[in-house]
């Protein structure tokens, strides 16, 4: 029986306690990174810093986690898709063990000193931020389940509101211990800014589900991209910024974050324009009843 009740609310299973293919691709889909973590940890080439790479992985993936968790909800609104809802809760659990695993590691790499792991993180204003957002993705773990929910009441959606702060956070890490590549927060600090005008753009009370809207907001988002790229390069670099700033309408070398989050947000506008072509012709197609 205890075997049974257990199965019943596996990851992999809907709120009926029966299996969903959905939420078993994307369970795992959410292993295959650590899998890849360890795997280059055992059997990949001797480094002289072996946790290293290992560590950046982490730390990058549960950043990208984090965004795909708080993409559910504009998406399910953006989409008529309900189920995605049932996806939210192991998202942002992965986010937690990546962060976690992010912190073990960097532990592992300090030979497991854990004294002086506490005075590196007091130390260093970037460690400080990242553990900080670690606390608090923690505490947001801990209260996700049902039992939490009910005792918290109202009280729990205010607690969980504090993810965007996190994510903020979470970012700020990110970009201080990237130095001078800073590409890839960049990306993610840019598709949180899009995740950030849909959220605005909601609370005004505008159609999500209108591609206008969409695309008004991925304009809105890939400018505010191209603005903390800039920024970073001129406050926290000697590299021109202006250059950077500049390459972003240059896409014969390379395509800049700041292009890709443009791409996503029109991406997302042109799915909208298909769902509403789509529900517009369908009900056209189908027979009349006699």
């Amino acid at each position: 029986m205890q075997k049974l009740s257990a199965l019943r609310f596996a990851p992999w299973t809907d709120h009926r306690g029966q299996l969903s293919w959905l939420r078993l691709v994307v369970f795992i889909g959410l292993l295959v990174p650590g899998a890849r973590i360890f795997y280059d940890l055992a059997f990949g080439p001797v480094l002289a810093e072996p946790f290293e790479a290992a560590l950046h992985a982490s730390g990058t993936w549960a950043v990208r986690f984090l965004m795909i968790s708080l993409a559910i909800t504009p998406l399910r609104r953006i989409l008529s898709w309900n189920r995605l809802i049932g996806l939210r809760r192991m998202l942002g659990l992965s986010v937690l063990a990546y962060a976690l695993l992010h912190l073990g590691l960097y532990a592992a790499e300090e030979q497991w000193n854990l004294s002086k792991v506490a005075s590196e993180i007091l130390a260093r204003v970037y460690l400080t931020i990242g553990f900080t957002a670690l606390v608090g993705f923690a505490v947001l773990g801990a209260t996700s389940f049902d039992t939490a929910i009910r005792k918290l009441g109202r009280n729990w959606h205010r607690l969980h509101s504090l993810v965007y702060l996190l994510a903020g956070l979470a970012l700020v890490h990110f970009f201080l211990q990237s130095k001078s590549d800073v590409s890839e927060p960049t990306l993610m600090a840019g598709l949180f800014l899009l995740l950030m005008v849909y959220r605005l753009a909601s609370k005004i009370g505008l159609n999500l589900a209108n591609p206008l809207v969409l695309a008004g907001c991925a304009l809105a988002a890939t400018a505010a991209a191209a603005g903390v790229e800039y920024a970073w390069y001129a406050l926290a670099t000697g590299i021109p910024a202006d250059r950077v700033f500049w390459a972003n309408f240059d896409i014969s070398l390379t395509i800049r974050p700041a292009v890709w989050v443009g791409i996503t947000g029109f991406g997302v506008a042109t799915v909208a324009l298909l769902q509403q072509a789509a529900g517009f012709v369908l009900p056209r197609l189908r027979p009349k009843r006699a």
